[in-house]
């Protein structure tokens, strides 16, 4: 965490000393992304179910530890793992009490590991981190995050991409895609995005 804020900082003071020039769009994520399987991460809400048995079947957060608990099966390790993978551990726990269990396990409130979320900060609406989707772009996270605060200087901010372990800074025009209706301001994301949005001077 104190590495991610050290980051942050610098990226922030880089920006509102005008140190970052403005340079191209990000490149796409790799193909692969989009074709990635859901993984379960801390905080999402998960719908256990147990065919033919109701009583074992219900809704459940994902603890801090990354763990969740149903009856009959106590502190089973969630985050990390897709859900068909989760339900089949589930199940082969389960089947100690219960013949032949058929287990599903849905996502309902996705978070998502902390490398898959895009983390939006500065002068938007509601910054927050949000769950990475399939093909989501600078619009879908805008639209995550109710918009542009009218302090917020959307032409100046940043993107903040690790690519082979490597830090890459891109500048983006969220002014021009919001206010402007530029679509070719809408890029492509990718897992573990950081957007910073400055604020404009007055």
């Amino acid at each position: 965490m104190r590495r991610l804020l050290g980051r942050v900082v610098g990226v922030l003071l880089g920006v509102c000393l005008g140190a970052c020039s403005s340079g191209p769009p990000p490149p796409p994520p790799p193909a692969d992304v989009a074709l990635s399987l859901y993984v379960i991460g801390p905080r999402d809400k998960l719908s256990i179910f147990v065919w033919r048995n109701p009583e074992l079947s219900m809704d459940v957060p994902v603890r801090p530890d990354g763990r969740i608990s149903i009856p009959l099966v106590e502190d089973v390790v969630a985050i990390g793992k897709t859900p068909a993978q989760l339900a089949q551990e589930i199940a082969e726990k389960l089947s100690r009490y219960v013949t032949s269990p058929l287990v599903t396990v849905l996502p309902r409130d996705v978070v998502g590991p902390f490398n898959r979320q895009i983390r939006i900060i500065g002068e938007a609406a509601q910054p927050k981190a949000v769950a990475y989707l399939a093909n989501m772009t600078l619009l879908d996270a805008m639209i995550e995050v109710g918009g542009l605060t009218r302090f917020a200087a959307g032409n100046r901010a940043t993107l903040v991409r690790t690519i082979n372990n490597t830090e890459e800074t891109y500048s983006l025009q969220i002014d021009s895609l919001v206010k402007d209706g530029d679509i070719k301001s809408n890029v492509p994301l990718a897992p573990g995005d950081i957007i910073i949005i400055p604020q404009r001077f007055f």
